[in-house]
């Protein structure tokens, strides 16, 4: 019986992982003022959701130096960080956003057996 019901979770847990989800992704970007790199984020970030999001994305940006107490209930320490909220597991990327595979990976909006480029 044992072996049944971890066999069918696995089963579970492999299907879940090839299928993207059909809902709307919630990204919350955090810069810091009106500088090259923060439009520089805001520009990759919007070009991911854009791209390979199409539309099933909510993207919120967050100026720190304008919304502090929203940098520091959300724990941002560095900036750019992007938070993906939803679906869960919540995930964060801080720094560089230039790598859109890597921003893809930590993000974890890879489905197994994609290749992002």
């Amino acid at each position: 019986m044992k072996t049944n019901k971890t066999s069918r979770a696995t089963q579970a847990l492999e299907k879940s992982l090839t299928v993207r989800p059909t809902g709307k992704y919630v990204l919350r970007l955090f810069v810091a003022g009106a500088t090259a790199r923060s439009r520089q984020a805001v520009l990759r970030v919007r070009q991911l959701c854009e791209a390979e999001l199409k539309g099933r994305c909510k993207l919120e940006v967050i100026d720190i130096c304008q919304q502090p107490k929203l940098a520091r209930d959300n724990q941002i320490v560095a900036t750019p960080t992007l938070i993906k909220e939803f679906p869960r597991p919540v995930r964060r990327f801080i720094g560089n956003l230039g790598n859109i595979t890597g921003l893809f990976a930590e993000l974890d909006l890879m489905t197994k057996g994609e290749i992002a480029v």
